[in-house]
């Protein structure tokens, strides 16, 4: 912290510029907690605050990180996490929220306004728990999210009558298991970039998600990216950053 005042002093005092300061600042130090060393100015870097994964943490590992962020910044992000680790971050930390289906454990004293649009789009309900991590990620970073669930390539009309939603999205998340169809299908319908997420949803034939892998890797339509399988949190983030360039356009 005193490094931090000395540096404000030499920006009002004129011996450094407000651009040779955030330089500094950017490239502060860590916080390290011995087990984890939190970087508490990714925000700061990229725009985006650092996210706990939380599956395979110790429980008083995952509570102490949970309560540092808040401390940092009045808001933590979990992904993956489950009923008994919010159980017991609950204790410490009572305003914190656990979503069941995707696994997002959340606490949020400075929400962020809802801007731009993202359409996230599944396949079917099993599908479900990777598209409302796409979806709640992309809203705690401030990006308004419209659901289009359960629009599978079976029953194409159900897809197509949300044409309009689809074409007036800064970004579309495709999200599907067993062939993994339907993010070619909307690659064929939209001008804004697709981002396809396999899931580990289907048969025996359909390997734990790497047909629908290899289906969305390999599709005929323009604009489709691909994340790894079932990375809900992965296409929310990179949803985000679309969403926020056709923001500043």
């Amino acid at each position: 912290m005193d490094d931090l005042k000395e540096l404000l002093v030499k920006v009002k005092n004129g011996e450094i510029s407000v651009e040779e300061a955030e330089s500094v600042l950017k490239a502060a130090p860590f916080t390290d907690m011995g087990f984890a060393k939190l970087d508490t100015h990714r925000k700061m870097r990229s725009g985006f605050p650092e996210v706990v994964f939380c599956p395979g943490k110790a429980d008083e590992f995952l509570v102490s990180i949970f309560i540092k962020l808040m401390e940092e910044d009045g808001r933590v992000l979990g992904t993956r996490g489950c009923e008994h680790q919010y159980e017991l971050l609950k204790k410490e930390i009572p305003d914190v929220t656990f979503d069941p289906v995707s696994g997002i454990i959340k606490a949020d004293r400075k929400p962020m306004e809802l801007k731009g649009k993202v359409a996230v789009c599944c396949a079917g309900t099993a599908d479900l728990p990777v598209a409302e991590e796409a979806s709640q990620v992309a809203e705690y970073f401030g990006t308004y999210v419209e659901r289009v669930f359960d629009v599978g390539v079976s029953g194409i009309h159900r897809l197509l009558s949300k044409t309009e939603v689809l074409q007036s999205a800064n970004c579309i998340v495709a999200i599907a298991g067993m062939e993994g169809a339907l993010a070619s299908v909307i690659g064929g319908m939209v001008s804004a970039p697709v981002i396809a997420v396999p899931t580990s949803v289907g048969y025996g034939a359909s390997f734990g998600g790497l047909s629908a892998l290899l289906t969305m890797i390999n599709s005929c339509s323009n604009g489709v990216s691909v994340v790894n399988i079932d990375n809900g949190f992965g296409a929310g983030y990179i949803a985000t950053q679309i969403n926020r360039l056709a923001l500043r356009e």
